[in-house]
């Protein structure tokens, strides 16, 4: 049994690359077996599994809709948010009932909630039917760690808070055929006072560009149209590998690879380069669609949260950007009512947004995450004026959607086709802008790049027809 230690976060070592091998008196020996996975949080723990579901298709089990007809149900979670919090613990109580009817279920979670000091005392205290447990770092364990706990009988809880190793060849299932997400750095070393992402994902260590430019060549070869680049901060990618290849290099060499669309998320403001801005503008298959947070638009709030930034150099940094891409279209993440923020904080984050006019934004009530500084902070905001805060500034944002969105009425956007829309008998997908748009047409494949012309636009997709 290893358990979390948040102590450990702070161990920095050099990284190995290792190879993931099944073993073999694992193949296939769970054959007939059935399995449920739902997934919390971000992109990262998607396709953290669609390792997971490899692994388990490996050990001979298949997947099922529903969790009521598995043997085996996991929970890979998230811990950004007390929501997601909430959710996951909610479900643990729906498999509860569902054992007491099936005797042998096996129960597991997995993901970031796993690598909480807190919530493993609170599973070995209230969640004893919970069969197993297994963190971020030791995903490749999965198949020895579930095969113990059947076999054994007993919890078994292994975590890792620190590792040294990044694995690579886990097998994968990936959801789609013609989209993909590719890991390019794990781990955060920013700490932001009201983050726990340091906590769950560790300290940031990057794959070599070797290994990402050979799985990025092999999806295009596969077909794929559009990869997206993971990390926590994918500005930071190979600052601990290389003295003279950086992010901005990296995306250029993913580029090269000529494969249609190229995306990446998440990015920092902090450490954004002209390197980035340049490269992002000169090749097209990069899409001009870039996500970069806020969270607050005070100064004083800005440091408060160790966000080392201000204002003035985000703004400076958005307006970069503007000018030099064409097209540019840029999502951001704010923060409301994170302890100390006056309403002439507020004002300041109001003013931030009525400059950018962003194209998409993500806005959030802020949460205390166990073990980070701000949960400690004393002058916490009531919740009646977090409420109050958000729908004024989801009010706002949605009036700037909107006019983006019929700027582009008229015109003819690229989409890539995910899949059907039975309610228009037609289709969906996303632009190069990363907008929704959901159109007909005749002849149409999922998976094909089509040209649709923009017939009316609404606060969070569009519509369009394709012929």
């Amino acid at each position: 049994m290893e358990l979390p230690n948040y102590k450990d976060v702070f161990k920095k070592d050099k990284i190995k690359t290792k190879k993931f091998e099944l073993d073999p008196n694992y193949k296939l020996k769970y054959s007939g077996k059935k399995y449920f996975l739902k997934t919390y949080g971000c992109q990262m723990n998607e396709h953290d599994s669609e390792n997971i579901k490899a692994l388990l298709e490996e050990m001979g089990f298949t997947e099922v809709e529903e969790y009521k007809d598995a043997d085996l149900v996991l929970l890979n979670t998230c811990s950004v948010r007390e929501n997601a919090h909430n959710k996951a613990f909610g479900m643990l109580g729906r498999f509860k009932h569902l054992k007491e009817e099936k005797k042998d279920l096996v129960i597991g979670l997995c993901g970031c909630m796993a690598q909480e000091e807190g919530v493993i005392k609170e599973i070995k205290e209230k969640y004893k039917f919970v069969n197993f447990i297994f963190g971020t770092h030791n995903i490749a364990d999965l198949p020895e760690i579930l095969d113990r706990a059947i076999n054994e009988g007993k919890q078994e809880i292994d975590v890792k808070t620190f590792s040294d190793e990044i694995i690579e060849n886990i097998p994968v299932r990936r959801v789609s055929n013609f989209k993909a997400y590719v890991n390019i750095i794990y781990g955060c070393d920013k700490f932001c006072t009201y983050c726990i992402v340091p906590y769950t994902r560790g300290r940031e260590h990057s794959r070599k560009k070797e290994d990402i430019l050979r799985e990025v060549e092999a999806l295009a070869s596969d077909g794929y149209k559009e990869v997206t680049l993971l990390g926590q901060n994918v500005n930071a990618y190979g600052h601990d590998l290389y003295n003279d290849y950086s992010f901005g290099e990296l995306l250029e060499d993913v580029a090269k690879t000529g494969i249609p669309r190229v995306r990446f998320t998440t990015s920092h403001p902090w450490n954004f380069t002209d390197k980035m801005i340049d490269t992002i503008a000169k090749y097209p298959n990069i899409m001009p669609s870039i996500h970069l947070p806020l969270q607050s638009g005070s100064d004083k709030v800005l440091k408060s949260m160790g966000r080392r930034y201000t204002k003035e150099s985000y703004l400076k940094l958005f307006d970069k950007m503007k000018s030099k891409i064409t097209n540019c279209h840029i999502s951001t993440d704010i923060i409301v009512g994170f302890p100390g923020e006056t309403e002439e904080d507020f004002q300041e984050t109001l003013d931030v947004v009525n400059h950018c006019n962003y194209d998409n934004a993500y806005t959030f009530i802020y949460s205390p995450r166990e073990n980070t500084p701000a949960a400690k902070f004393k002058n916490q905001v009531d919740e009646k004026t977090k409420e109050e805060r958000l729908q004024i500034l989801n009010k706002l944002v949605n009036k700037y959607f909107l006019e983006n969105n019929k700027k582009e009425e008229g015109q003819t956007l690229e989409v890539l086709v995910e899949g059907k829309n039975e309610k228009i008998d037609g289709y969906y997908g996303y632009s190069k802008e990363m907008k929704l748009v959901n159109f007909t047409g005749k002849n149409i494949k999922i998976g094909d790049l089509v040209n649709v012309k923009i017939t009316k636009a609404k606060t969070w997709s569009l519509d369009g027809n394709a012929n």
